[in-house]
């Protein structure tokens, strides 16, 4: 049963008097539940269980955090047709994405579970003492990764479940060693509700410290609050550039500063050569046709920019793709916000100097839907122009034509950080592939052969973070077990007796 309530350190709390309710796209109407927004009160109260968490919790073996994430995962099935339900409803997002996203998000749990049932994630190193080196003799030496501390979770407006209350930055945090303090998302605070309370009984189930988890409901305040708490010691964050950058320079300017691992915006590049344009130019339009319009574009990874070099196939081209894009239904986007956000993006885009909109869904839609719109534009207007740089969230996309292929390389140089680059392209083509790759890894976090960007596959291999604004750090992922990594720093041992060492650095 959904409370609207706060989840502070295990317990429901709704002290606060502002008070707010989630909305039904499809509907257009406001759900039932009403929310509380969390105070400073309960928010110092959340973290400071946090932190005393937090001295016992870094102390958990790593078997006994596996069955605490496992239980997370059998807890989130067990919420069955209401978590589905409230998902829907809230998100305006079909059933079998709902089912889908649940199972990815236990799968996220799992595989973490997995990965610290033993202490080889913290790739441990050793090196024996040599007492009678010469001319100086050598201490032993034992470096090992702890964990930073509690975490401050933001969940994100696209992706109810996985990227959210109990998604990837909360699995990894939790599997560190690290407790959690998460701020829901506004727009689908009941989906996180009942996704803390599942958070909570595997908590007690499992016998994990009180503390190791929180909930908030809250806007813009509540997130400045909880990043300026001094027991506050690291950020997960996916959204927008201006929110990710808001929180990366309120952390930045803390007494003590503190990591901030934000994914934000990305247009993802998708060069298409020629050559692939004249052998299959309609298979790709089609292909790409879908991953423009899947989730209604509201993923971080939508093509949003389509490259090419101009030659007498490309306007066909265009032309099919405009085609197959607004041939598929129109969908329903997350919440009006968003749907108005998109309305404005895309009008500014395509009412810039040199912007053509060669298709765009014409009739008239149910509020909250979005028309579907590919618009096309020159190299050298792109160039010159930074604001058909944005990120436009919904399904639209710009193809630039290239004038050579001295211009197109301009351009992929003059991109800013981007999660994914794609490279459409024959094997034995007019252009250098090679040339195109070296360009795309610098300035990408991911690139794909012959493939679209949309579709994260959770496993080690995956990185899913790139230069900035991609994301605030380049190195790290926010997809897969090495997600970990964030929420540990490296420490080491010189010259310690075995008694006062962790289990996983003796003998």
């Amino acid at each position: 049963m959904i409370t609207g309530k706060n989840c502070i350190a295990g317990d429901f709390s709704a002290k606060g008097s502002i008070e707010f309710k989630t909305m039904d796209p499809k509907l257009n109407i406001e759900n039932p539940t009403t929310f509380v927004e969390v105070t400073k009160e309960e928010i110092e109260e959340a973290v400071s269980s946090a932190w005393d968490a937090f001295k016992a919790y870094r102390k958990v073996s790593g078997k006994q955090r596996a069955t605490f994430l496992n239980a997370i995962a059998d807890e989130i099935q067990a919420l069955d047709q209401e978590l589905i339900d409230t998902y829907t409803t809230e998100s305006g997002l079909p059933e079998g994405r709902a089912i889908g996203e649940r199972g990815r998000t236990m799968n996220q749990l799992r595989s973490f579970a997995q990965l610290v049932e033993t202490e080889d994630w913290r790739g441990n190193t050793f090196d024996a003492a040599q007492p009678d080196r010469k001319p100086l003799p050598k201490d032993d030496l034992r470096k090992t990764m702890i964990p930073l501390g509690p975490v401050a979770v933001f969940g994100a407006s696209n992706f109810p479940l996985a990227y959210s209350t109990a998604g990837g930055d909360t699995a990894s945090a939790l599997a560190a060693g690290c407790p959690v303090i998460v701020k829901s998302h506004p727009m689908h605070a009941g989906t996180s509700e009942l996704v803390a309370s599942a958070i909570v009984k595997a908590a007690e189930k499992t016998g994990m410290p009180k503390g190791v988890f929180s909930s908030i409901n809250g806007g813009v305040q509540a997130g400045v609050d909880l990043v300026s708490h001094p027991k506050v010691k690291a950020v997960g964050f996916t959204g927008s550039i201006t929110g990710g950058r808001a929180l990366f320079d309120i952390a930045s300017k803390r007494e003590e500063p503190i990591p901030v691992f934000a994914e934000m915006g990305s247009i993802n590049p998708v060069i298409i050569t020629p050559d692939a344009i004249s052998k299959r130019g309609k298979d790709i339009a089609k292909t790409y046709a879908g991953s423009i319009t899947l989730g209604t574009g509201q993923f971080c990874t939508n093509p949003g920019l389509l490259l090419t070099v101009k030659n007498e196939n490309t306007q066909d081209f265009i032309n099919e793709l405009a085609k197959e894009t607004i041939a598929l239904d129109p969908q329903c986007m997350l919440h009006p916000n968003i749907k108005s956000g998109y309305d404005k993006n895309e009008a500014d885009v395509t009412s810039q100097s040199g912007v053509q909109v060669v298709g765009k869904v014409d009739e008239e839609l149910e509020p909250n839907y979005a028309a579907s719109v590919v618009a096309t534009v020159s190299g050298s207007e792109f160039l010159a122009n930074p604001k058909l740089h944005q990120e436009v969230f919904g399904p639209f996309s710009l193809v630039v034509q290239c004038k050579d292929d001295a211009e197109l390389l301009q351009i992929i140089e003059g991109l800013e950080g981007q999660l994914t680059g794609t490279l459409i392209a024959e094997e034995n083509g007019t252009l250098d592939l090679m040339e195109l790759v070296d360009a795309l890894q610098n300035r990408v976090g991911r690139i794909i052969y012959n493939g679209v960007p949309t579709g994260v596959e959770v496993c080690p291999s995956m990185q899913h973070g790139g230069p900035y604004p991609a994301s605030t750090d380049s190195r790290f992922t926010a997809v897969g077990v090495h997600a970990i990594k964030r929420w540990v720093r490296p420490i080491s041992y010189q010259s310690f007796p075995q008694t006062l060492l962790p289990e996983y650095l003796k003998g």
